[in-house]
């Protein structure tokens, strides 16, 4: 899972800022004139969002505040879109070259769920169960400053957190005021995604101190030691602060005061708001209904599978007492931290070895592997990857089965989210707004790559290719869960129930991805949708190309076009498998 939500889409500005495509001298008027939008829109949304971070993502060396999130700012930048969409409409997809027919079908639904992200007013809940803005806020900490003025411009964004947490509490009481909230049943005990940052005995035991443990040697001592006091007054008189303030909001104002409905669909608006966000996280035109029939019939596919490598094990037994042995055996748990990290690195060497026969296009890019932060892991899942590290979580080891981590390090490293973003880091020729991540995309790559573990031979036991089933199983199994509570009005029981009864996920498992189904809708389909699809274009081109279908050729039509709308990635497979054809 790679987290990213428009929450925080001003994450995609961490991307290296590349230049677009030179105009050909015959280039049209239409390519000219969006062209023209899209530089403008871009520069203009650097500007808009400074100093953002998460985990994959880094903020400019030189920014020295952190985004405005106030309501003025956010209905500024609703009008902005707004326009930006009413000259887009005055643009012919069919007037512009090829290649800016592509970028226009990426640019333009990107620009509809930014405005409709503020138009549902989602700033009002700039948090779920898994991640919140101030969890985000440490991220800053986890590189190291370059110089001197990295350092400055670092100090600067700790003394704006006040201002940046004042705009966030507002923002969420007026989301208060008009139900407009996360569900208060899955808001209990997150506050230790808070204490974590108050529980500091001085500022240098703080996380946002650490870049100053180890300064470059080109900054001078004295300058060195003159940082380092500005770093820990800015924590000390402004960061801590700011937390504890946050705490007590948390604790008396906003949990007493949330919501104690689930649905999305009984937020105000909510059924409008509901579509929006499947639309957004799936690219596709579904309703909740159809993707419940869909979520259904995966459902049981998989299930038969399951029961089929069951028996292959040599269990006796039925598939609850499977379940809990799988839940309960020691042999399948880490004792220690490092252990579980030495599985999951050793895992990824072993598709190092074979990954050049099944995919062409490799990135120059490498990723790290690294435990999640203490401040994230008891909500956060069993990992999450993007360009640059693939985090394992190392808290609460028995929830943590060695069956799954073949599955998950193939989803979240490689050939999952590490190498697909590492790729679109690398591509240096498209358009700066075409390194935003799409859900559907790289989450139904990220899903595919696991199935892809089998045919590369990653998976060694019918234990571990249970794990990928039950992986496969927990994706379907949101299809159903996420539109059983948005629009169906299940209750939490029931969603953790169904669940627990289909997939080999630890209890902890299973309850924290249902208080991020709960307080994150739409995001959970774009998984199985996304791959859903993945497969079906790979089943056309496999028959469609006969012996000429080349299985590294296609994942490299796959991925050489980066994220894009599930439909555009279709056209795209489509003209692949014509030009193939006739060749």
């Amino acid at each position: 899972m790679k987290t990213l939500s428009l929450l925080a889409l001003c994450a995609l500005l961490a991307f290296a800022s590349a230049p677009a495509p030179a105009k050909n001298a015959d280039s049209s008027v239409a390519d000219t004139r969006f062209e023209t939008l899209y530089k403008a829109e871009w520069t203009w949304r650097k500007q808009q969002f400074p100093g953002f971070e998460d985990e994959d993502s880094q903020a400019s060396d030189k920014d020295t505040r952190l985004p405005a999130v106030a309501e003025k700012a956010q209905q500024a930048r609703l009008a902005y879109w707004n326009d930006v969409l009413k000259q887009l409409a005055d643009i012919a997809p069919a007037d512009l070259s090829p290649e800016n027919q592509l970028n226009y079908a990426v640019f333009k639904p990107q620009i509809e769920s930014l405005a409709a992200e503020v138009r549902f007013r989602q700033y009002e809940m700039p948090l779920n169960s898994d991640t919140q803005f101030w969890t985000n806020l440490r991220f800053m900490s986890d590189r190291p400053l370059k110089n001197a003025v990295a350092a400055r411009a670092y100090i600067a964004r700790l003394n704006d957190v006040p201002r940046y947490f004042d705009e966030q509490m507002a923002n969420m009481r007026a989301g208060v005021k008009r139900g407009f909230t996360v569900p208060r049943a899955v808001l209990e005990g997150r506050d230790v995604s808070i204490t974590t940052f108050t529980d500091v005995k001085t500022s240098q035991d703080s996380d946002f101190y650490k870049p100053f443990a180890k300064l470059p040697a080109s900054i001078s001592a004295d300058e060195q030691a003159a940082l380092r006091a500005d770093a820990v007054k800015a924590i000390h008189d402004k960061v801590l602060p700011s937390y504890a303030k946050l705490l007590t909001f948390y604790r008396k104002d906003y949990l007493p005061h949330a919501r104690t409905t689930l649905a999305a669909e009984a937020l105000p608006d909510g059924k409008a708001y509901y579509r929006q966000q499947i639309k957004e996280y799936t690219t596709l035109d579904l309703d909740p209904e159809q993707i419940h029939q869909i979520g259904l019939k995966e459902v049981a596919r998989i299930d038969a599978e399951m029961q089929a490598t069951m028996a292959a094990t040599g269990f006796k037994g039925d598939f609850p007492a499977f379940l809990k042995f799988l839940r309960t055996d020691p042999q399948f748990y880490a004792k220690t931290p490092d252990e579980l990290l030495m599985h999951a690195a050793w895992i990824a060497k072993r598709v190092d070895a074979v990954i050049g026969q099944y995919i062409g296009l490799l990135p120059r890019g490498r990723f790290g592997i690294k435990p999640v932060p203490p401040a994230l892991a008891p909500f956060w899942t069993a990992g999450r990857g993007g360009a640059h590290t693939y985090w394992v979580n190392t808290y609460d080891l028995p929830s943590r089965p060695l069956y799954n981590l073949t599955a998950l390090t193939l989803h979240e490293s490689s050939p999952g989210h590490a190498l697909q973003g590492e790729l679109v880091e690398e591509m240096k020729a498209v358009p700066d707004f075409r390194h935003a991540y799409i859900s559907a995309y790289g989450e139904g790559w990220a899903l595919y790559c696991e199935k892809l573990g089998k045919e590369m031979g990653i998976y060694l036991t019918p234990y571990d290719d249970f794990g990928r089933e039950t992986y496969e199983m927990w994706r379907a199994a949101r299809l159903v869960i996420d539109t059983g509570i948005h629009h169906k009005g299940w209750t939490r029981q029931q969603a953790i129930d169904y669940l627990a009864s289909h997939a080999a996920l630890s209890q902890h498992e299973v309850e924290t991805e249902v208080d991020r189904y709960i307080s994150w809708p739409g995001q959970a389909l774009s998984y199985k949708l996304g791959e859903i699809k993945i497969v079906e274009l790979r089943a056309r081109a496999e028959k469609a190309l006969g012996e000429k279908f080349d299985i590294r050729k296609f994942h490299d039509a796959i991925l050489e076009i980066g994220a894009v709308p599930l439909p555009v990635l279709e056209q795209h497979i489509d003209a692949y498998i014509a030009k193939n054809k006739a060749a």
